[in-house]
């Protein structure tokens, strides 16, 4: 388990104070967290898979195929 420090406006402080018990309160942020996180991470997946079905897209891409071989064996930096 990990502590964050987080900031919010006073007036929602003062508002998450009154409104929930101090032993309610990790549990819930961490829930809202989490939530967020599973809809942006929803997001991405929707985008990475609409580039990878856009078959125009994927055409184009083929043209930038002959870069793959571009001479450079050492890529250590």
């Amino acid at each position: 388990m990990s502590k964050v420090l987080i900031s919010m406006p006073d007036p929602l402080a003062a508002r998450m104070r009154a409104t929930l018990p101090p032993r309610q309160r990790s549990l819930i942020i961490s829930r809202l967290i989490e939530k967020e996180i599973e809809r942006r991470e929803k997001a991405l997946y929707e985008c990475a898979l609409a580039v990878e079905n856009d078959n125009a897209l994927q055409e184009e891409m083929k043209d930038w195929d002959i870069t793959l071989q571009d001479g450079l064996d050492d890529e250590s930096w």
